[in-house]
């Protein structure tokens, strides 16, 4: 039942950088949008990033300059290059891939995968 699955989560410092994928089948990477969340315990589900099959973006504040958003369409793997890591960012971080409106600003995705696991110490 899982089609898209998160890989390259872990631990590392303050500053440090970490770089996820997000593999996905072929019929689910053809999604109008993809993106990346995250949530901490104790805190509500967001956005960190998303980018339509057209190849637009957006970030959210929190990440912006330090996060980016790519899609490797001959492997069918979207990616999250995070730098400059604060511990704020600390969370299970989720992709997930939708229709037009998830990208239209109803973050209303269809599919999502199981997560993977972040943690940024001091």
């Amino acid at each position: 039942d899982v089609q898209l699955v998160e890989s390259g989560g872990g631990s590392v410092q303050a500053g440090g950088s970490l770089r996820l994928s997000c593999a996905a089948s072929e019929s689910i990477y053809s999604s109008r949008c993809m993106g990346w969340f995250r949530q901490a315990p104790g805190k509500e589900r967001e956005v960190a990033a998303a980018i339509e099959t057209n190849g637009r973006t957006s970030v959210a504040d929190a990440v912006t300059g330090r996060f980016t958003i790519s899609k490797d369409n001959a492997k069918n793997t979207l990616h999250l290059q995070m730098n400059s890591l604060k511990p704020e960012d600390t969370a299970m971080y989720y992709c997930a891939a939708g229709g037009w409106y998830a990208c239209a600003g109803t973050s209303k995705y269809n599919y999502w995968g199981q997560g993977t696991q972040v943690t940024v110490s001091t």
